[in-house]
């Protein structure tokens, strides 16, 4: 998990009366009333009790967030835990942050960190009651910071404001060290951190968090009135980045191309992306599975036939590189098609020109081919079952698209996608992912890739309960089954096919043998896992 992953709708449940931040209980306020809150504090106790009291309340509430944050998440390293303090002060409105420097030591306890705040709210309450200040006055999120960062390291950390707009400064600007790092310098503002047990207090409220159970710890979970639109999914990893880089060059010539992958990784998705980017993409796209039809069958339905050339043939028939006339047709599952279909194509490729089945004369047609295929086609090709010319004037260009788990960066992004896709097709304008759903998402290896998460998205969608994917909703797949992919430290490395028996066992098991379930999970149709398991059957017995 890393914390600029973080999403408030995620972490929040919004129910009329409440607000909830897994079990814990929040109160919106008026920025205004605040302010007048602060003023008529002052006037009463005096600038530096109030300082003491703004200050404690956001050292108790910085020890919350942190408390809550390793509470519902399992951080990669502190530094991101730390790191999603910022942002939860960005989720709920306090301010931007911008984390400049960031170094630490768990073992000494030595820390400094330095970041600006923009925006602050804090500031600018102070200046609608007080005016400009000779002096720092963003007290509570001093108090924040040094709260949550003590949280998290286990000892002592104190931030200290050096600029602030309230004084004038264009940012707030604050540093934070432990205190055997700032020396005497912290003393004459210790004072304003004194508390009673703080820490332990939060503990205590951590622990009866944990002890609770999901109906108890939290209200039933709703989502807003409707989903904030997410727009294109964004891409974070840098492999899938690469790729979509080199698809928008190649979008604009003619040249065909190969898009090669595992099952499921989104090969139709990006040959669907270049056709759009392309010169004709107000043509028509024209998809085939290749492998999901027997030779007669895709002949008839690629090239077309005339009347009377075959039993049932009652009329003529356009095929498909017709319809895909000046636009672009995709040959999906191109290494399944025999060695005569590959021979037909060639010359389609070559002439560009076809012939329908039962005539003499050739066509002219004029399109883009893009291809795709799991299969390994270089091995084809030394093992003759692959025409080498073939596979050269396919691949002009070739395209790998990586698996999933090569871009752990865009699980999240795509499943907020599905998880909003889901919601229109299933008329679940309500529907949302819990926070508690982020790690396993996150730590499984999702041998089935990008379908495999969009079928999971959408089983957990409508098992769910009031509109809300929680983790009990994920399929025992993939909340059981995440540390079995990745293996342990004394686990020899697997296979890809040993990963892949390994999944779909584990995906039979967790629907109690179902194959028709197993198949929705794993993206496949029926064949397609008879066939894998009749294989996983040979090579066990073999």
């Amino acid at each position: 998990m890393k914390a600029e992953e973080l999403k408030l709708e995620e972490l929040v449940s919004f129910e009329d009366g409440a607000l909830n931040l897994h079990g814990r209980r929040l109160v919106l306020h008026s920025l205004h009333a605040f302010a007048q809150f602060r003023h008529d504090l002052v006037q009463t106790v005096g600038m530096n009790e109030a300082r003491r009291m703004f200050t404690r309340f956001g050292y108790y509430w910085g020890n919350a967030d942190a408390a809550a944050m390793k509470r519902i998440f399992q951080w990669r390293n502190t530094k991101e835990w730390i790191k999603a303090g910022p942002r939860m002060h960005a989720l709920q409105g306090v301010t931007r942050v911008v984390t400049k420097s960031l170094k630490m030591d768990e073992a000494s306890g030595k820390f400094e960190m330095e970041v600006i705040w923009h925006n602050s709210g804090e500031a600018e309450e102070h200046l609608m009651e007080f005016g400009r200040s000779d002096e720092p006055a963003c007290w509570m999120l001093v108090g924040y910071a040094s709260g949550y960062a003590s949280f998290c390291m286990g000892t002592e950390i104190y931030f200290i404001e050096r600029k602030c707009r309230a004084a004038g400064d264009r940012a707030c600007i604050a540093s934070g060290k432990d205190a055997a790092s700032w020396g005497d310098e912290i003393r004459p503002h210790l004072p304003y951190f004194r508390a009673d047990d703080i820490r332990g207090k939060v503990m205590d409220l951590t622990q009866v968090l944990k002890r609770q159970t999901p109906t108890e710890n939290l209200l039933a979970m709703h989502a807003s009135e409707e989903i904030a639109s997410l727009g294109m999914v964004e891409v974070k990893s840098e492999a899938f980045r690469k790729v979509l880089e080199l698809a928008i060059r190649v979008a604009g010539y003619d040249a065909s191309v190969l898009i090669t992958g595992e099952s499921g990784v989104g090969k139709e998705v990006l040959a669907r992306h270049i056709h759009g980017l392309s010169a004709r993409s107000a043509g028509p796209f024209v998809g085939v599975n290749c492998g999901a039809l027997p030779e007669n069958l895709l002949e008839s339905e690629l090239f077309g036939h005339k009347r009377g050339s075959f039993t049932g043939a009652t009329d003529d028939r356009v095929g498909l590189f017709e319809q895909a006339q000046k636009g672009t047709i995709f040959l999906d599952e191109i290494g399944d098609i025999s060695q005569s279909m590959q021979l037909r194509l060639l010359r389609v490729l070559q002439e560009h020109e076809i012939m329908r089945v039962g005539e003499s004369k050739t066509r002219k047609v004029d399109i883009r081919v893009i291809a795709a295929t799991n299969r390994d086609l270089k091995n084809m090709v030394q093992n003759g079952t692959f025409r080498e010319d073939l596979f050269y004037r396919l691949g002009v260009i070739e395209i790998e698209v990586p698996p999933l788990r090569d871009r752990t960066d865009d699980i999240l992004p795509l499943a907020r996608l599905f998880v909003k896709n889901v919601a229109g097709k299933l008329k679940m304008p309500k529907l949302q992912l819990d926070a508690s759903c982020l790690d396993p998402l996150l730590s499984y290896s999702w041998p089935g890739n990008v379908r495999e998460l969009e079928n999971v998205i959408e089983r957990a969608a409508i098992l769910c309960a009031d509109h809300v994917i929680k983790r009990e909703d994920l399929p025992g797949s993939v909340v059981n089954m995440a540390s079995r992919w990745r293996g342990g430290p004394t686990d020899k490395p697997q296979t890809l096919s040993d990963l892949e028996k390994n999944h779909i066992q584990a995906v039979l098991e967790s629907v109690g043998g179902n194959k028709t379930a197993a198949t929705k999970i794993l993206g496949i149709s029926p064949a397609t896992l008879w066939r894998k398991l009749r294989r996983a059957d040979a090579e066990k017995s073999g």
